[in-house]
């Protein structure tokens, strides 16, 4: 699968950025308007937006398509009539299907990276004096019935993060064992992350009803209370790094303004924005991040799931588990 995706080199953005997108610019299309679909947690400010048309002179049209999951499923589905120039926020869980399917006009460029991992609500647990899950095994016991809340692998990058998680944590022999308990320990799955993270996470801002909630090892960096403290916390025994790519779409429209806007992609104006609008990190070397993520936002020393192949087992694997949780 690596093989398929061109991990930008950071030394050459670093150098080449600005000029790149300078000489982009004195392009000639025939049109000065692009569209780029967008993942529903992608956020991209109209500032940024607008220093792109400055540099550039094309407007952006951001339109969102769900998850990544449902997003880069609706693209499959309108392939031959592409509903944008360009995409950004497909990741190696998906980028397979991408490929598989001709989407990309060229290859694939990374842009930021995250691992998925469980989360908890310090404060639940704490004002229950219960002891909040240790690893991921501990969710199947009896005192988190009802507890926990994941997304849907089938519609959701980070539901498929968790799904291969759960397989190179497992094993062959005992993953769809583990789905079962996952199961009848009724965790409650979501058709996305936002659905989960904001509205039925207690930790959250949803103040939701649920505990525990597959997120992201940054996301108690968004907790943070005014005594300085995060009322979450991930736990890192068992993250998938989710890395995620943008691309010029077959069959665009204003194809030179699109690989302009991939190449902003990598600006150093938009990766410094990563951090605090997305909580993700930036896949350029050397941006600064806020002071709280060195203590609330770590990055996975060991991310599991590295080695499985994922595109070759993707199939089977969301059968399985939509057989478990089909009722």
């Amino acid at each position: 699968m690596q093989k398929l995706f061109r991990i930008v080199s950071i030394l050459v953005i670093s150098i080449f950025a600005t000029a790149s997108l300078a000489a982009c610019a004195a392009t000639t299309t025939e049109s000065n308007e692009i569209t780029v679909v967008v993942h529903d947690s992608a956020v991209i400010s109209d500032a940024l937006l607008n220093d792109f048309k400055e540099q550039t002179g094309n407007t952006v049209t951001i339109i969102r398509g769900g998850d990544a999951g449902a997003m880069t499923n609706k693209l499959v589905l309108t392939k031959d009539e592409p509903i944008a120039d360009a995409v950004y926020g497909i990741d190696n869980t998906f980028a397979g299907v991408a490929v598989d399917n001709n989407l990309i006009d060229g290859e694939l460029t990374a842009i930021n990276y995250g691992d998925v991992c469980m989360n908890y609500d310090r404060l639940w647990f704490s004002k229950r004096e219960q002891a909040a899950p240790a690893n991921i095994a501990e969710l199947v016991e009896p005192q988190f019935n009802g507890l926990t809340v994941v997304q849907n692998p089938n519609t959701s990058s980070s539901g498929l993060s968790f799904l291969a998680a759960t397989v190179a944590v497992f094993g062959e022999d005992r993953y769809k064992q583990y789905w079962q308990q996952l199961k009848d320990n009724n965790v409650k799955v979501t058709a996305g992350w936002e659905d989960a993270y904001f509205t039925d996470f207690s930790g959250s801002s949803g103040k939701g009803d649920y505990p525990i909630v597959l997120s992201y090892s940054s996301s108690p960096a968004a907790e943070v209370r005014e005594d300085g403290l995060s009322q979450t916390e991930a736990l890192l025994d068992s993250c998938y790094r989710q890395t995620e790519f943008a691309g010029v779409l077959n069959k665009a429209k204003n194809k030179a303004g699109a690989e302009e806007f991939v190449q902003f992609l990598l600006s150093n104006s938009f990766q410094s924005s990563l951090a605090e609008s997305m909580y993700v990190y930036p896949i350029v070397e050397g941006i600064s991040l806020p002071e709280a993520w060195e203590q609330f936002a770590p990055v996975t020393e060991r991310p599991v799931g590295g080695n499985l192949d994922l595109n070759a087992n993707r199939e089977l694997w969301l059968k399985e588990w939509s057989d478990i949780f089909a009722d």
